[in-house]
């Protein structure tokens, strides 16, 4: 899937006549799709393709997922779409069966531009925010046509299409699985008002709000401000592994981990609220349970778990990278389906990064949890949620000497918090990683090191890679971060998910608890001698 073989035609953007191969319209676009894979996925319902292509069938004009239960088309009355948008332009409504809103999310293809990768992130986080493709497009530093001839080369689909057919699906998804009032729904979703929302349903459904609710037969009432979302991810999935990363990293208060759960307390435009994360491995699925005031942060705050828990990631393709090698390709074989971890907050995550300087995981945590308890709000809930992470504007100049930090550590903290506050440093809707990434590392204390970890967790960038990390080397059997670099070109784009296996080789191998800085790294990446010693990664320190 990582290659095309089919030729996709299409008229234009407002048109967007699919043909598959027959010649039908004039030649704008040129994609491909393996048409042989996507037959034999869609006939064996594989679950691994869920999301990497869409089904349309000319005799219903529906579009379905890769595993829909319905009987399968004939091969002659079936097209193949990348996106679920560029279906919808083409003329085809998603089936009520397969429930195409509910499909894991579009893949990053291999060879996407990065222009199309970071405009896919910024529609997923807030859709197309006021200025539309234009105020997008000014945002990456493109042309507006620019990005739309890109959209349609590589998604099918111009933005608006897609952050319009994102905005129907998870409308349906709240029809389906919450008890919203309808007029909820349409400001949760976007619509803006009742009257737009209730056109564009039964537009691409052919049927009513209130009539899909009914089709829907919910068995259960959620009592009010609370719901429950099944997010779906393509197997395999080490949730295991992903809650054995996260359960020593839990900031006191803030996080929980137990009994196979992920909990935190969160908040987002003044409201608070905590959700907690579950396994339905027989369905491929994350059980979320959100407890939230503001039914608008909705589509945010379920975006935003997605991306923490890697529900996204395109596993195939990943594995075809990391079996060149024959260290990764053993620890592939024995526990597929790893994720790397993101976080719910950018800044928090930093922050817990500069707590965690060559200590024990443990040490860190009691570092997080002291700050918590003394500048965090309040947060009243059960099960171990006792506040909320403190915000930029609390840290900017608190006394975390008192705590226990260092001076050096403190000052670090309370850099960052006043580069988020005036705005230099900006973890939300990011535009340009590269760019945050050399603001931070503008800050004393953090270094190319520290900011490859951020962009692998924060940023969910897959190519992300600390290579001056001791337990990579260690792992590899490697002496410097020189000779890691050149190993790990085989891994591209791949070499973060090579480094979460890279180490759990190192503490199989070393003990401890994963990596830690080079020696190397301590003076020349993270900065002068007074700072040298920082590490996003030490809270996971590696003893000798």
């Amino acid at each position: 899937m990582a290659h095309y073989l089919i030729e996709l035609r299409q008229r234009g953007p407002k048109t967007s006549n699919f043909s598959v191969g027959l010649g039908l319209s004039s030649l704008e676009t040129r994609m491909e799709l393996d048409w042989q894979v996507c037959s034999q996925a869609r006939v064996t319902r594989d679950a691994r393709f869920d999301g990497k292509f869409f089904i349309a069938v000319l005799t219903s004009r529906v579009y379905c997922r890769s595993i829909c239960p319905a009987p399968p088309a004939k091969e002659v009355n079936v097209r193949y779409f990348p996106t679920a948008a560029a279906a919808a332009e083409a003329g085809f409504r998603p089936c009520l069966r397969c429930r195409p809103e509910c499909s894991p999310g579009t893949p990053a293809w291999v060879g996407t531009p990065n222009t199309v990768s970071r405009a896919l992130r910024l529609i997923s986080e807030s859709g197309l925010e006021e200025g539309g493709v234009e105020a997008l497009a000014e945002r990456l530093g493109v042309g507006s046509r620019h990005l739309r001839r890109l959209f349609l080369q590589h998604l099918g689909a111009t933005p608006s299409a897609v952050a319009k057919t994102r905005q129907m699906h998870f409308a349906k998804k709240l029809i389906d699985e919450t008890n919203l009032l309808m007029s909820d729904v349409a400001l949760a979703s976007g619509f803006g008002c009742v009257r737009r929302f209730n056109a564009g349903i039964r537009k691409v459904y052919h049927r009513t709000p209130t009539q899909i609710r009914r089709l829907a037969r919910q068995r259960m009432v959620q009592a009010e401000n609370q719901y429950l979302f099944r997010l779906r991810f393509r197997p395999p999935y080490d949730w295991k592994g992903m809650l054995a990363f996260l359960a020593p990293r839990a900031t006191p208060g803030v996080e929980v981990v137990v009994n196979g759960i992920y909990r935190r307390s969160i908040s987002s435009n003044g409201n608070d609220g905590y959700f907690e994360v579950s396994l339905d491995e027989g369905n491929n699925v994350l059980v979320v349970r959100l407890q939230f005031g503001d039914p608008r942060s909705l589509f945010f705050i379920t975006e935003r778990i997605r991306t923490m828990f890697d529900l996204n990631a395109d596993w195939a393709a990943i594995v075809q990278s990391l079996r060149t090698d024959p260290v990764l390709a053993r620890q592939v074989d024995s526990g597929p389906g790893l994720r790397v971890p993101g976080c719910w907050n950018g800044f928090e995550l930093a922050t817990r990064a500069i707590l965690g300087q060559q200590i024990t995981v443990r040490g860190a945590t009691l570092l997080a949890g002291r700050i918590v308890t003394r500048f965090g709000k309040p947060f009243c809930s059960a099960d171990g949620l006792t506040h909320l992470f403190p915000a930029p504007e609390m840290l900017a100049d608190a006394k975390l000497t008192r705590i226990g930090l260092t001076g050096a550590r403190a000052e670090t903290i309370r850099a960052l918090a006043r580069a988020v506050c005036d705005g230099r440093v900006n973890f939300e809707s990011v535009s340009d990683s590269e760019t945050l990434l050399n603001r931070l590392c503008e800050i004393p204390g953090i270094g190319k090191w520290t900011a490859q970890y951020v962009a692998m967790r924060a940023l969910g960038e897959p190519d992300a890679f600390p290579s001056g990390d001791l337990g990579l080397m260690r792992a590899m059997a490697l002496e410097t971060s020189r000779e890691l670099e050149h190993r790990a070109e085989a891994w591209r784009p791949w070499r973060a998910y090579a480094a979460m296996y890279l180490w759990k080789v190192a503490q199989s191998a070393f003990g401890g608890n994963g990596p830690a800085p080079s020696q190397a790294q301590k003076v020349t990446t993270e900065g002068s001698s007074t700072h040298g010693h920082v590490s996003p990664l030490s809270d996971v320190a590696m003893r000798n």
